[in-house]
């Protein structure tokens, strides 16, 4: 199958290949707080399961390994979406990883998620050479060796789908 990209696969398949080879890799640099703080102040508790982002049960992907931890999750949803668009700042994240508040008897609103975890995930992807920043419009834009990175998970997400419906 070649030409494969990120666009011909599942969102959620894709993030969770993504996130295991991550974690396999373990070049990513995880922050400390990141299992105790909560993603968005409309939050009330941090994450609690470990596959929060993706509540899908993908174990033909990653074999035998746990899920990978949250900030992995994250870390694959951000490089995704700054695939699929051209550049992509801290500011749109917040937006499209927020969610509503819960303000009791009064109507809900929607709320920004946090901006540091969006932030650290940005940089920890800009370490490892999976996005750089874009001096030009600002923002983040993906690297050439991210795309390439990404395109070959896409490639094995797609593959062992494939697989999948040939066993069944």
């Amino acid at each position: 199958m070649p030409g494969i990209s990120v666009r011909d696969v599942e969102a959620d398949k894709f993030i969770q290949a993504y996130a295991a080879f991550l974690k396999r890799q373990g070049k990513l640099p995880i922050p400390g707080w990141s299992d105790t703080v909560k993603t968005s102040h409309a939050k009330e508790l941090p994450p609690q399961s470990i596959d929060w982002y993706v509540c899908i049960n993908l174990q033909h992907l990653i074999g035998t390994q746990l899920m990978p931890s949250r900030f992995y999750v994250r870390s694959a949803a951000v490089a995704r979406h700054v695939y699929m668009r051209k550049t992509v700042g801290v500011g749109r994240l917040r937006k499209v990883h927020g969610g509503t508040k819960n303000r009791g008897v009064r109507p809900s609103h929607h709320v920004d998620a946090s901006g540091s975890v969006d932030r650290k995930v940005m940089q920890a992807l800009e370490k490892i050479g999976v996005l750089e920043q874009d001096e030009e419009k600002g923002g983040r834009r993906i690297t050439q060796s991210g795309q390439r990175d990404l395109d070959r998970i896409a490639q094995t997400t797609m593959e062992a789908e494939d697989e999948e419906e040939d066993d069944e």
